[in-house]
């Protein structure tokens, strides 16, 4: 169990526990429906060396949850079963192939007197169905994006190939699900935006249309600033989940201090006479290198004969990244690799270059950043845009907020009720700590405000939230 840091209360030390996952396991009802078969359903179970009656008793209790509920609602299944000691979460993601989450409820331990053991409190809601639920959906699309959906492997190599496919993914991804750290923008998963000029964007738009052009085996291309992104050629949702495993997993493994004048290594190739800092993310690290192995990952993106396979090509320049997409029947040689060296290292480090230029100009003209008095989280469900001045930092293993888990916990229950309705809406909560919550949800978008106004009013409250949307969202339409 995760301890985080203790708290003095009443004179005696208490230990707060965060959520943590208990088990984690996929099963399909009909793959073992006879009698002392049972073991047959399990595809994959976390912990591993949980006792084999203990994995069936517990896949089948889930299988009896599922079919009682269905008896009520036969096309919406149960979703979640809340428990005093922790939280399940169920999703079906292809037809009969179920994936289970059992989550651990944040608890306090206080201790007793006269050496009693102390006394566990479980904070049954503190934990929110949509966060976990959205969680247990990236599992999912992130499996999917590497391996393609379950129905590939069954058609290959049958339940065997499956079964090794599930153990080698989870094993590894369950080691980088911190729950703890799960929150509205997990719900979300959207994508964080670079704002640019127009003309600096024309330029990534011809770069892209250039290299596309003169290496023809490129089928798609992403290019991302920072960590966001500014062009993509696939799907939304494929591209929501790669941006979350550029951004979460691979970038932060090869992260590097960002360029700033000359105290950045150069590279000693010359390229055109132009030294240039562009480097492999996938594949070599080093094309110079005899032994250098051309295996990139493979990805599966969806297409109109339902998936297509392609290799991922992540080529980073300062702080611009180039993701090219190539079909998975071609060889990628080194070759190959040496003319998009060559092509795209020299333009994207001058377009990188570019955009750090344009950006500081703008940061300069729009004046010195004063601490606002609010902060908040925007999200548009038609282009996945998301923006959030609430998190200094989001990545796999760490969320840093800027305010109190109660208020992150308030955002998510306005999103639920935002949830259970169609029409637009506003909803206005007081904290206890003084600090006001705002939520707006107005055609396919929602924006959530914090506002730290002791003395406020809700009339203050709602000028104020009214300012914030002239002035940050001046061309987006909020109704008042």
């Amino acid at each position: 169990m995760l301890m985080i840091s203790p708290k003095m209360a009443s004179g005696m030390q208490e230990k707060q526990y965060t959520p943590c996952l208990l088990n984690f396991f996929i099963y399909n009802p009909t793959f073992g429906p006879r009698e002392g078969e049972e073991e047959k359903k399990i595809l994959f179970y976390h912990p591993s060396e949980v006792e084999k009656n203990e994995k069936i008793r517990n896949v089948g209790l889930c299988e009896a949850i599922v079919q009682f509920t269905r008896t009520f609602c036969p096309t919406k299944p149960a979703k979640s079963l809340h428990t005093q000691k922790n939280r399940q979460f169920f999703f079906e993601p292809e037809e009969n192939f179920w994936i289970v989450m059992v989550v651990r409820n944040p608890m306090i331990e206080k201790p007793n007197k006269d050496g009693k053991p102390p006394t566990i409190e479980y904070q049954e809601e503190e934990i929110l169905d949509t966060v976990y639920g959205a969680v247990v959906r990236q599992c999912y699309s992130m499996y999917k994006l590497f391996n393609g959906p379950f129905s590939r492997a069954m058609e290959a190599g049958g339940v065997e190939l499956l079964m090794q496919k599930l153990e080698k993914f989870f094993y590894r991804y369950l080691q980088t699900l911190h729950l703890q750290s799960c929150d509205l923008l997990d719900v979300f998963g959207g994508i964080s935006f670079f704002p640019l000029d127009k003309m600096t964007y024309l330029k990534i738009q011809s770069f892209v249309n250039r290299v596309e052009e003169s290496l023809s085996l490129i089928k798609y291309t992403a290019f991302l600033y920072n960590d966001q992104l500014i062009w993509s050629g696939l799907e939304q949702d494929d591209m929501r989940t790669l941006y979350k495993y550029l951004t979460t997993s691979l970038f932060p493994r090869h992260s590097e201090p960002e360029l700033a004048g000359r105290d950045s290594p150069l590279r000693p190739e010359v390229a055109g006479n132009l030294l240039h800092y562009g480097r492999f993310l996938t594949g070599p690290a080093n094309l110079k290198d005899p032994e250098a192995k051309f295996r990139f990952p493979k990805i599966f993106v969806a297409s109109e004969d339902g998936y297509e396979e392609l290799h991922l090509i992540v080529y980073k320049a300062m702080s611009a990244a180039a993701c090219f997409m190539i079909n998975a029947s071609v060889e990628v040689t080194r070759e190959f690799c040496e003319q998009l060296d060559g092509l795209v290292g020299p333009q994207l480090t001058l377009l990188a270059s570019d955009i750090c230029e344009q950006f500081t100009i703008n940061r300069r003209t729009s004046g010195p950043e004063k601490e606002p008095q609010f902060k908040f989280i925007y999200f548009n469900h038609m282009n996945l845009a998301e923006k959030s001045t609430i998190h200094m930092r989001k990545t796999a293993s760490v969320c840093l907020t800027s305010v109190h888990p109660d208020l992150m916990k308030i955002l998510g229950d306005i999103n639920c009720d935002f949830a259970r309705v169609d029409e637009d809406e506003e909803i206005i909560v007081k904290a206890m700590t003084d600090y006001w919550v705002v939520g707006k949800k107005s055609d396919q978008r929602e924006l959530y405000v914090i506002l730290n106004q002791k003395n406020a009013n809700l009339i203050e409250v709602n000028e104020e939230v009214k300012r914030l949307c002239a002035t940050q969202f001046n061309n987006i339409f909020f109704l008042d």
